[in-house]
């Protein structure tokens, strides 16, 4: 079997993810990696301030309505300090608790008005049916005490503000897990227009994804997740010098499309569970309808059975390429002879290895052959042609071309202990 070139050996191992030494890092030993990985998005920060606001409203009234509450049946001289303040620790405690067990509920989400505005509505709703109920609980047993009413309004008052704010919570960080359902209307995660991408570490390493966003062929907003950006400044940390060299192009790449102008790149945090980068990919894509751009064909073929949209760039650059059949006429050069008697081998531009019979003896030479037969591989296609006219090769002409043509150095890829070749993030 033909040598793979180094163009396809290059792509392969991009693709793998194969540790690849590079001669020069590119960035010297005091270059300080960029600060990305504690950057968040305007609407993670926003969204966190307005949970805020919420739940110090949400204490603050109940704490007012108490004191309000209380004052409206005391007389001026039972109303003292130490009932105000008994009511204020007793009132802020019970707010405290109920929004510490809310805060510790995972999977926080923060919606818009309309989600609060939803919830406040549940709430009043609920706070009206205990209102009612705990009125006839009052006239059934004649309770006409001013003391036992006023706690009984008091309960009331409290029980209505804690509805409406669990209300408001549920609503808040649950509209994405189930669908509400009210006449014509569907409270459920829709996008408009295309959906954007969400970029696999690979890609960023890989690198390929910049002349794309320079030729203006991507056609959505691309999505950087926190634990991609996390995963690339582990690599750039790293010990090794491999993984070191890719941490560092892989967080200059990102560098590099978040300045592309004819790119919208958007950094989001994602509050999903799972124990590698590959879930939490998939993870994300499905809760926020996303579409996966990796290299990964495992991860490719994980996305199909789970159900999302995940395009390997390896697979889409190739199916640019020009497609070429059997009596095509094609111009290549001979770099080096091949394995069997007679044969050279050469290249076309985009990496496709080219066997040409009887041109062992044209080595350095462009050629005009004429394709025989197309071989597919897991490396990619092997063209085997014919140079028309060209005399048949000897042994004397064969051993001249092989001592002519210059050694190649060995792939880094094809040496070393085979741990080297695994991808970092399943090592």
């Amino acid at each position: 079997m033909p040598q793979e070139t180094p163009a396809e050996s290059q792509a392969q191992s991009d693709k793998e993810m194969i540790d690849i030494p590079l001669e020069n890092d590119g960035i010297s030993a005091a270059t300080s990696d960029p600060p990305i990985s504690n950057v968040e998005s305007e609407d993670v920060r926003s969204g966190r301030f307005l949970m805020q606001v919420v739940r110090l409203l949400f204490i603050t009234l109940l704490v007012s309505v108490a004191l309000l509450t209380v004052s409206s049946v005391k007389s001026t001289f039972d109303f003292n300090y130490a009932t105000v303040i008994g009511l204020c620790i007793a009132t802020t405690a019970v707010g405290v608790i109920v929004v510490v067990i809310d805060a510790m509920t995972p999977n926080k989400r923060i919606a818009g008005v309309v989600g609060i505005y939803i919830g406040v509505c549940f709430g009043l709703i609920g706070a009206v049916a205990f209102g009612a109920l705990l009125d006839t609980v009052i006239n059934a047993w004649e309770i006409v005490d001013l003391q036992t009413k006023m706690y009984l309004n008091l309960s009331k008052s409290v029980v209505g503000l804690i509805v409406c704010y669990l209300s408001v919570s549920v609503v808040l960080n649950t509209k994405d897990d189930f669908r509400l359902v009210i006449p014509y209307v569907e409270f459920s995660r829709t996008r408009r227009g295309v959906r954007p991408w969400i970029v696999d570490t690979s890609v960023l390493i890989d690198g390929r994804i910049i002349a794309l966003a320079n030729a203006k062929l991507l056609d959505a907003p691309l999505v950087i997740a926190n634990f991609v950006i996390d995963e690339l400044q582990r690599l750039a940390d790293s010990g090794d010098k491999n993984k070191r060299a890719r941490g560092r192009r892989g967080l200059e790449n990102l560098i590099k499309l978040r300045e592309n102008v004819w790119t919208e790149v958007s950094l989001q945090n994602f509050r999903v569970s799972g124990l590698s980068v590959d879930r939490l990919l998939i993870e994300a894509a499905k809760g926020d309808v996303l579409r996966i751009l990796t290299n990964d064909s495992n991860l490719e073929s994980v996305g199909k059975i789970q159900g999302v949209l995940i395009v390997n760039l390896a697979t889409m650059i190739a199916s640019l390429r020009p497609t070429i059949g059997v009596s095509d006429i094609v111009m290549v050069t001979i770099v080096k002879a091949g394995e069997a008697a007679g044969q050279g081998v050469g290249y076309l531009p985009d990496g496709t290895m080219v066997i040409v019979q009887d041109a062992a003896t044209r080595i350095g030479a462009i050629v005009e052959a004429t394709i025989a037969n197309i071989v597919t591989t897991n490396a990619g296609r092997l063209l085997f042609a014919k140079m028309e006219g060209a005399p048949p090769a000897t042994p004397a002409s064969m051993a001249a071309a092989a001592t002519q043509q210059p050694k190649e150095p060995h792939s880094p890829a094809t040496h070393g202990d085979a741990d080297a070749r695994r991808n970092p993030r399943r090592s």
